[in-house]
């Protein structure tokens, strides 16, 4: 697959969830060309429709019918699942993984497909829901410089920001560390609002102060003014129980080559305890009701 026909190439996407949908919104709008979707939700692919995609009832169909298929899943377990089902199909596939993954797992899955004649791109997403509804997102790959060629436009058309990082597997070591680095940020930024409030000072003054200082971040401005001042951590946003499954796959990485992380593992603790007080669903950044005291902890020292 070289990009001189990539007009003529169908594209298949499964997984329509919170950042899926609008992913594969923008894949429909902007490329021009054929997009078959599938995802166990009618109602997202009722949506899909609407927006221009031809809906299919299983992963075999989009298959049958795609040259390029997308994934944006919520684990390495669907993503594998997903792929398996290709495994029989007898025709060359490019598979894309847009989600967040196991970085050994998914350099497994790049082998086992390539036996079967489908190739293998990483292509994970970072920044918000927001970010994936404008087209604005982080998209860090891996794989191939050919394949990066072939993927990079239509890519381009859900990321402002696409970056080849590498061959198979370091687009999701990027995206995990990423993850990883972010949620240890907002850690850090509750325990400094809490000292700071307990102190006598207005969270938003402390907060305006520090993004015009050294200690300014797209976390503290976003996550930080946005969500911790205050205190508002909605559902259907990248919830508790999704940050806790990047943060372990991110300590999976950490094992895998034989590193013990001393803050990664106390914010992966923080953020379990709040999933244990009743927050999983809630926006990550809820955390700071763990930080505060606000949530009864059993948490120690680092």
């Amino acid at each position: 697959m070289t990009s001189p026909s990539i007009r003529k190439l169908r594209l298949g996407f499964v997984g329509l969830g919170v950042m899926g949908e609008p992913m594969c919104a923008n894949l429909i709008r902007k490329s021009g060309v054929p997009v078959y979707v599938h995802d166990l939700d009618s109602e997202r692919l009722i949506r899909a429709v609407d927006a221009g995609a031809i809906a299919v009832d299983s992963v075999e169909a989009v298959g049958a019918e795609a040259d390029v298929i997308f994934l944006s899943l919520p684990s390495i377990v669907q993503v594998e699942a997903v792929c398996a089902s290709l495994l029989d199909l007898g025709r060359p596939i490019l598979v894309v993984d847009m989600s967040t993954s196991d970085v050994a797992r998914t350099r497994l899955l790049a082998e086992r497909l390539a036996a079967a004649n489908i190739q293998f791109v990483d292509a994970p997403v970072a920044r918000t829901k927001e970010a994936a509804v404008q087209g604005t997102l982080f998209i860090s790959v891996g794989g191939s410089h050919e394949l990066f060629e072939t993927v990079q436009p239509f890519l381009a058309h859900m990321g402002s920001d696409v970056l080849h990082c590498g061959d198979v597997g370091c687009g999701q070591i990027v995206k995990v560390l990423n993850n990883m680095m972010a949620l240890m940020t907002i850690n850090a930024l509750s325990e400094i609002l809490t000292i700071g409030r307990r102190a006598g000072m207005d969270g938003k003054q402390l907060f305006d102060a520090l993004a015009r200082s050294s200690a300014d971040s797209f976390i503290l401005r976003n996550h930080g003014m946005k969500c911790l001042v205050p205190d508002s951590f909605p559902e259907k946003a990248f919830p508790v129980d999704y940050a806790i499954k990047d943060a372990s796959t991110a300590l999976q990485l950490a094992e895998q080559v034989d590193f013990h992380p001393r803050i990664a593992r106390y914010t992966h603790d923080v953020l379990c305890t709040a999933q244990e007080a009743g927050y999983g669903l809630n926006y990550h950044p809820v955390v700071i009701r763990v930080v505060d005291g606000r949530v009864a902890s059993t948490l120690g020292e680092l």
